[in-house]
């Protein structure tokens, strides 16, 4: 071949291969799988409860039958590290009547709360805490029944979407906690038309999604494969599932260490599921609920190596709780006379690990796994 032929081959495989290039990365960047969630970095965090207490007494009364988080408990996980808050919140409290206006009082609470947090650097997972149900005169009725029509799910999500909109500290809308038992018109056409009610007032903000049987993450394959054809216009949907490490997944914690056969793996074992689903799917991932007891310290154990794994796997969590109204709850992390409590000591670890880590970390760890994938084309997270 020639001096010339070859340049002119050369320039014709150089031009080949940036139109492949570019190909590829409009394909990636058009592809549902690429969301703004998963170049958002994860925070670890706590859910500071109170506004969802006081079922018994819905709507109840404030700071009798319910109460919201003071600003010097956020001032103290802030302290900490902690850099990302859940705000439990009851749908009868917000719209005392379906498909009516929103309730003035509790806004502003929910509004000073999100203020607050802002003020000091923190960002807000507002979360309606309601288990698939809303309660009239005592009675629970689920969503997508005649009671409470799927329609009234995405006229509460549209209000409060836009009620909230140009807060830029709200991490994310969480739909659902843990639904369960949702009938014959289930759970995913609820959080179907959930997504489009918020879209329809917010187009930016992540939408995290449970899943149901209580967003079980050991179960989740089984009971929740299909929320990932959920439509988001705006591809920014997390899934949230919730971990506990008792028989029966449930936080209780009725039984001893020993009487749930519990290892110091225990918790990596019933979170791989989810981690693995959100993996195969190239989905973004959050672990809602976690938590163990301090009445043995082997529980510590096993929450340290379920935290060393989410952090591996790049995904983060909130701790199930916090709140001045817990008093003996065995799982709190509320400070008990100014003193820590154990699990805080554990967490806090992680907490600052991956404030130390930083923004640029959880960027270059995505690339990462984007290059390990590209002779195959396929994105991962």
């Amino acid at each position: 071949m020639n001096p010339m032929n070859a340049q002119t081959h050369f320039l014709k495989n150089c031009t080949k291969t940036i139109w492949i290039c570019l190909v590829c990365s409009l394909l990636l960047l058009s592809s549902p799988n690429h969301s703004k969630a998963q170049i958002t970095p994860s925070q670890f965090g706590v859910s500071l409860c109170g506004p969802e207490f006081g079922l018994e007494t819905l709507p109840g009364i404030l700071n009798k039958n319910y109460v919201y988080p003071r600003a010097d408990e956020i001032t103290y996980f802030n302290q900490k590290g902690i850099r990302l808050v859940q705000l439990p919140i009851r749908w009868e409290r917000i719209q005392k009547r379906l498909g009516g206006s929103l309730d003035a009082d509790e806004m502003r609470e929910i509004k000073n709360f999100i203020i607050n947090c802002d003020k000091q650097g923190l960002s807000v997972i507002i979360n309606l805490h309601n288990f698939g149900r809303y309660r009239i005169n005592n009675t629970e009725y689920i969503i997508g029944s005649a009671q409470v029509p799927l329609n009234c799910f995405k006229d509460v999500w549209k209000k409060l979407a836009f009620e909230l909109r140009d807060f830029k500290n709200i991490y994310a809308l969480d739909l659902m906690n843990e639904p369960h038992d949702m009938g014959t018109s289930g759970w995913y056409r609820a959080a179907q038309i959930g997504i489009e009610g918020i879209r329809e007032a917010d187009r930016d903000k992540a939408i995290m999604v449970e899943g149901e049987h209580y967003s079980n993450a050991e179960c989740w394959v089984q009971y929740n494969d299909e929320l990932k054809y959920l439509n988001d216009p705006s591809y920014n949907i997390i899934f949230n599932a919730h971990c506990y490490f008792d028989f029966d997944n449930s936080g209780r914690y009725v039984r001893t260490y020993d009487d749930n056969h519990t290892t110091e793996f225990t918790g990596i074992e019933k979170v791989k599921p989810f981690v693995d689903w959100l993996k195969k799917n190239y989905r973004k991932g959050f672990v809602g609920e976690f938590g163990v007891p301090k009445t043995d310290r082997r529980w510590l154990t096993v929450m340290e190596n379920f935290l060393e794994y989410l952090t591996e796997n790049n995904i983060s969590g909130s701790y199930w709780a916090a709140g001045p109204w817990w008093r003996n709850y065995p799982l709190s992390i509320e400070p008990v006379e100014g003193k820590d409590q154990p699990q805080m000591n554990i967490y806090a670890k992680y907490i600052n690990r991956q404030n130390n880590t930083g923004n640029l970390n959880a960027v270059l760890y995505r690339k990462e796994k984007s290059v390990e994938k590209e002779s195959t084309g396929i994105y991962a997270r």
